[in-house]
């Protein structure tokens, strides 16, 4: 807790290469977990200040992928993926930041494969990193404050994601 503010921030394990739970115990187990946190955030009272933030390893909309038709079939952005995630939104009434400030259809990304030499030229990013806000925090959230630091990225042996931030004005929050 900082200011009367609490902040969970997790990774969460991609959860391997095949989308299939019973074939695939790492995917099982990441879905297992959103389902466990889900069911935990819908326990909270959603005026309490919380932030929830980190490394999703879930896209979820259309323009959170480069190719939206490509990558449903891949781990990070299948259906099933996207739903469990948009359950975990809604169980708290979670306020997407980074989203809400910048609107569909604009493109964003916070990932960037290795494999590509230049990854602003490749232009295959995805949004997997959040943060989120519950309705008690969302109107501490400065107006136009979300940002992704995508310049870090571009860093020498930088990591392939790049830095997510918000400002909060918390004055008077113990």
């Amino acid at each position: 807790r900082i200011a009367g503010v609490e902040f969970q921030n997790f990774y969460i394990p991609a959860g391997g290469d095949l989308a299939d739970r019973a074939l695939n115990p790492k995917f099982d187990h990441k879905l297992d977990f959103y389902e466990r946190l889900t069911a935990d955030m819908a326990r909270r009272d959603r005026q309490a200040p919380l932030m929830l933030a980190g490394d999703f390893n879930i896209a979820p909309g259309e323009n959170d992928v480069w190719n939206h038709r490509y990558m449903s079939k891949i781990v990070s952005h299948t259906p099933i993926e996207v739903e469990t995630l948009r359950r975990l939104q809604e169980a708290s009434g979670f306020a997407d930041v980074v989203r809400d400030q910048t609107p569909e259809p604009v493109k964003l990304a916070s990932w960037w494969s290795y494999r590509a030499q230049d990854f602003r030229k490749s232009a295959r990013g995805l949004r997997l990193d959040h943060i989120w806000t519950s309705p008690g925090l969302t109107p501490a959230v400065l107006p136009g404050s979300a940002v992704i630091h995508e310049p870090v990225r571009a860093w020498e042996r930088p990591s392939d994601h790049a830095p997510v931030a918000v400002d909060l004005d918390v004055q008077g929050r113990g």
